[in-house]
This record gives C-alpha cells, structure tokens and sequence, in this order.
C-alpha cells in the first residue's frame, strides 16, 4: 500500500459511469425480471461493493465513507452513476469505480437469461475533487 500517513484528511468526492448494452425491449422488463426488479437490487448492490472496495482491490485503501450513490438510467441502454464521498487521506476513485461496476454487472447477472447479447460496454471515471 502507498503510505498515507502523512497527507492530511481532505473532503474527497469522486462519480463513475458505467454504460450497459441491452438488446431492444430489455430495458422495460428490468423491473419486471423472473429474478425481482434488477434497478433497485443494482442500486444496492452497488452500494455494498463501494463500501467492500479494499477488500476486493489488493492495496487499496479502506476508506471511511461518508456517502454512496448509485443512480440508474435506463433508456435505450442502461447507464449506472456512482458517486463516492469521504473525509480522507486519499481518493475515492476505486470506490465509486467499483460501486458503477458492480451495479452493471448485477443488472446484466438478473437480466441475463432474458437478453444473452448485453455488453458492459464502459467503466470510467467522470469526475474527481478533493476540497
């Protein structure tokens, strides 16, 4: 791990974006799904990995979160916004990266059997401040 120790705490803010490929008619049945409503299951889901980010990514930093977004749009593709916010020594980049990857990959885990030809299609990150 990157030593830390001697930055000082710093307000961090960091949003992801995620873009899932789905074939037509699949974004109106996600919540209708045989496995529930795969929106606000990847909401959470996303959520969860955020906040499990260390332990999934080896040297990554285990952070303090003070918030965790995850907001879904779906049109003619699905796109998950992830937001992460700490008071740190160092960035939330990964959390909010994790948090907009996971959500994609639990709405393509419930929708799956429905459309076989969806496509993470990006992961990036938009937007990093520390203030």
């Amino acid at each position: 791990m990157v030593n830390v120790g001697d930055k000082p705490l710093s307000r961090r803010r960091a949003v992801a974006r995620a873009l899932l490929r789905v074939s037509p008619g699949t974004a109106e049945r996600l919540a209708t799904l045989p496995k529930g409503d795969a929106i606000t299951t990847a909401k959470l889901a996303g959520i969860m990995a955020a906040k499990r980010t260390s332990e999934l990514i080896p040297l990554c930093h285990p952070l303090p979160l003070t918030h965790v977004a995850v907001e879904i749009e779906v049109a003619e593709d699905v796109e998950i916004v992830a937001s992460a916010e700490t008071t740190a020594q160092t960035g939330v980049e990964m959390e909010a990266l994790v948090a907009a990857s996971v959500a994609a990959l639990t709405v393509y885990d419930m929708a799956k059997a429905i459309d076989s030809a969806m496509e993470v299609a990006e992961v990036r990150l938009l937007e990093k401040a520390k203030s």
